[in-house]
């Protein structure tokens, strides 16, 4: 029987949150599994897209509490495919933007398992849209930044640094637990008027947001109680969404007088 069985990685991007934001690629993909082997971040409502009879396995990390290990879940992946065939692999938003992905295809491909990629709608993009915050903006902003706030070792990305020098919109993505940093180095640029949103689980109904500067970010994240996950927005174009613009409309004013 096991002779019949051909092994196949699918690497499948569950989009933000919202889970009409998954891929009709992404959902032929899933009806399509033996296996599916999913994160904390790919909404579980995505599941019926999946067989009934489909072995689903919870592989998620978050923030101190980890599942399994990278290692595992790579070797999860592996034995999985080797065993029943069909393996998706079903991450939140885009499994190559900072989702690790490119370590798991690698890891499958050197068993010579055939591998394949369903791009997924990236939470960097999909969160602000939501909030009518256009990335790029003619005459405001003509290019941005995607950027973890917490790198593999624990440390905040040096590029916030370099992108808080930039007129670019700055997206910092695992960023909350290092936003005190990240104020530091916009306001050593005299960037403390620079609009800020804080989108915690965004494009869900959990959603929740704290709009302000940078001088007064912090303020409102602990007023609001904002915590992870959450995706930092910082640049002009956050005012520029017709959503907000009240909010600045009426923080200049209270500034004025």
């Amino acid at each position: 029987m096991h002779n019949t069985i051909q092994p196949k990685v699918t690497l499948v991007g569950a989009g933000p949150g919202d889970p009409d934001l998954l891929t009709l690629k992404g959902v032929k993909a899933l009806a399509e599994a033996n296996v599916v082997l999913y994160d904390a971040l790919a909404n579980e409502e995505i599941m019926i897209h999946a067989p009934k009879d489909a072995i689903k396995i919870f592989v998620g990390k978050r923030k101190g509490c980890h599942e399994y290990s990278q290692d595992q879940i790579n070797q999860l992946i592996v034995d999985n495919a080797l065993t029943y065939g069909n393996v998706v692999r079903l991450k939140g938003g885009d499994p190559f933007i900072f989702g690790r992905g490119s370590e798991e295809i690698e890891f499958a491909e050197s068993f010579g398992i055939p591998t394949f990629v369903v791009p997924g709608i990236s939470s960097s993009i999909a969160v602000p849209a939501y909030q009518g915050i256009s990335l790029t903006k003619r005459g405001v902003s003509e290019s941005f930044w995607v950027i973890t706030g917490t790198t593999s070792n624990r440390n905040l990305s040096n590029d916030v640094a370099l992108a808080a020098q930039s007129s670019a919109t700055v997206v910092i993505l695992m960023g909350m637990s290092k936003l005190s940093q990240i104020v530091s180095l916009f306001q050593k640029e005299s960037k403390g008027e620079t609009p800020v949103a804080i989108i915690q689980n965004g494009t869900t109904p959990q959603e929740k947001i704290g709009v302000g500067t940078i001088n007064t970010i912090q303020g409102v994240v602990a007023e609001k109680k904002l915590s992870s996950p959450a995706i930092i927005v910082i640049g002009e174009v956050v005012k520029e969404s017709s959503k907000l613009k009240g909010f600045y409309e009426e923080f200049i004013l209270s500034n004025i007088a």
